[in-house]
């Protein structure tokens, strides 16, 4: 009821004092005025979907805005991190940075559309977080990934990524071996590297930098300048990008 009065009270405190005084009504003139309230309300309802919605356009906005603020603040590790993989066209005028996880559904799907997305457009860069959050698989597969990197280079991250992104079925030492054999490692080095000091390190600087970012979920993207939490379809993306080129 509340949420409901405000649009009409504030309306009526806009008057000037003399004509209307809140303060200086009677019970009976108070009663009066609130079934005149919910009379107009209930016959135009409309009234309180738009007052709902100009405070949620409200809250969209101020989130808008303090996203982007986290972005310049912490530019430099998004975005210049050098122990990240980079892909895409290192010289593009757009970067995306992907926080995910090998486990996460959403990730999964995205996995494709965000390949397309980069693929067909020639002119973005993006860089991948590891950011494992379901659970020992995840952990796992994410220490698989930042230790063939590490070992391999670009091309054998690239190669990792993939296969850990559209892997059926559970992630074990034993499918992590096989892969790391496919990929052309040796696996007893892989899993050494994978519980080493500098795995965790990536590991480890990645949940500081989610969680100075607020990412709270996988897939969470930085599209230039703009937070996408969780999962978009390509169209989407695709629009982000544009409205990124257009506003810089």
């Amino acid at each position: 009821m509340r949420l409901i009065l405000i649009p009409a009270l504030i309306a009526c405190l806009a008057l000037p004092a003399l004509a209307f005084d809140p303060a200086q009504m009677t019970d009976a003139e108070r009663t009066a005025f609130r079934e005149e309230v919910r009379a107009y309300l209930m016959e135009n309802p409309q009234v309180i979907l738009d007052a709902v919605q100009v405070l949620e356009d409200g809250k969209a906005q101020a989130a808008y805005t303090a996203d982007r603020e986290l972005v310049q603040t912490y530019a430099a590790a998004l975005f210049q991190d050098p122990q990240a993989w980079v892909g895409g066209n290192p010289d593009g005028d757009i970067t995306i940075v992907e926080f995910m996880d090998y486990r996460c559904g959403y990730c999964r799907k995205a996995h494709a559309e965000v390949e397309e997305l980069v693929k067909s457009d020639g002119n973005i860069r993006i860089i991948v977080k590891d950011y494992p959050i379901l659970g020992d698989e995840s952990l796992l597969a994410a220490r698989f990934a930042i230790a063939a990197h590490q070992i391999g280079g670009n091309d054998i991250y690239k190669a990792a990524h993939d296969a850990l992104i559209t892997l059926r079925g559970d992630v074990t030492e034993d499918v992590l071996g096989r892969l790391a054999t496919s990929l052309g490692l040796d696996p007893a080095a892989v899993s050494a590297k994978m519980a080493s000091a500098e795995v965790t390190a990536v590991i480890d600087a990645n949940h500081t930098l989610g969680a100075q970012m607020q990412v709270n979920g996988t897939p969470t993207f930085i599209i230039e300048g703009q937070v996408l939490r969780g999962y978009a379809p390509l169209d989407a993306m695709r629009q982000i990008v544009a409205d990124e080129r257009e506003a810089s």
